[in-house]
């Protein structure tokens, strides 16, 4: 729905002021040039999100172009990274294993070259949806109700609930279980993306997601999926899916959303750009879900929706985070 169109039915926006969200986050071109001026941008990888990787790659090299940096794409196809020797700092933009789980981000940190993203340790924190929850839990963030998978033992969490790998993003291998007859082709099909497979309580209700730059979160985000199943094929199909930036929430709710989303990214240890996703209950109670570390910059990507909706366009939004890569 239109944002104008929202406002004439009385619904708020998720509301911050845009203006000063965006001075905060962008600063003026000519105030700071970037200190780097040949960047290598890594797409692609080994995981089962490689096509969106390179996709989001492409997009991003265009974008560094257009703003001024001579860009090398840099095509990943197996466990190590060579990168041409004018690097000068590096744009990782590799989805899921050897990408966001602190492997690529190790090599990195051992050739000493700047990069974007999280560090190691908050890559592979977040990586690990189980791990993220207890950590988040223990720091009093709300999140599902959630437990490990055991073969031979009935899950303990009442149905529906949602099957995922732990380690795995994109929505791949994900299924909402409402009945016992459905788990074994759930857990058979998660199984083939990772060992450790997550059980999670299936919370009813609205799909928001908030993306995070430089530790200032950006507008609220709804998803509106067919069905409101929001998978692989909803997620990267082309106007299948509505995304509604602002989103339509009472101003106080939008500020807990995201002041929520920022604690999640904080108590994770990042410190530059991640996407935090949640569920919201008919009580318009929030649950943290996840916080992917290196969002999709992709057509459908949703951190660039949130960036647009706060002033910074698609090639500010890369530029800002180039500028920002440090050895992690």
């Amino acid at each position: 729905m239109p944002l104008a169109k929202q406002l004439q039915i009385g619904l708020h926006p998720a509301r911050c002021d845009i203006k000063k969200l965006a001075s905060q986050l962008v600063l003026p071109h000519d105030a700071l040039m970037s200190r780097y001026h040949t960047v290598a941008v890594l797409m692609g990888g080994i995981s089962a999100e490689r096509e969106v990787s390179l996709a989001s790659g492409q997009a991003v090299a265009l974008a560094l172009e257009e703003a001024g940096y001579t860009v090398h794409s840099v095509d990943i196809s197996e466990r190590r990274i060579d990168l041409p020797e004018d690097t000068e700092a590096v744009f990782n933009v590799l989805h899921g294993e050897f990408g966001e789980d602190g492997e690529a981000q190790t090599v990195l940190r051992e050739l000493g070259i700047p990069s974007t993203g999280a560090s190691v340790e908050a890559s592979r924190l977040a990586f690990d949806k189980f791990a993220s929850k207890e950590h988040w839990r223990k720091r009093g963030l709300p999140t599902p109700d959630y437990e490990l998978y055991h073969p031979g033992h009935s899950p303990t969490l009442p149905f529906p609930f949602i099957v995922k790998p732990a380690r795995q993003g994109s929505s791949v291998g994900i299924h909402r279980v409402t009945h016992p007859e459905e788990l074994d082709t759930a857990i058979s099909d998660a199984i083939r993306f990772d060992d450790r497979i997550l059980i999670e309580s299936y919370i009813a209700g609205r799909e928001l997601t908030v993306g995070v730059l430089n530790g200032t979160p950006l507008p609220v985000l709804e998803i509106r999926a067919p069905d409101g199943n929001y998978d692989y094929r909803a997620k990267y199909t082309a106007g299948l899916t509505e995304y509604l930036v602002p989103a339509p929430l009472p101003a106080e709710l939008a500020e807990r959303c995201q002041e929520l989303a920022r604690e999640a990214f904080l108590a994770m240890g990042c410190d530059d750009i991640g996407r935090v996703d949640f569920r919201m209950n008919s009580d318009q109670e929030l649950y943290i879900l996840e916080l992917n570390t290196i969002p999709g910059f992709t057509a459908t990507s949703l951190l660039p929706k949130a960036a647009a909706a706060a002033g910074i366009n698609f090639v500010m939004l890369c530029d800002q985070i180039i500028r920002g890569a440090r050895v992690k």
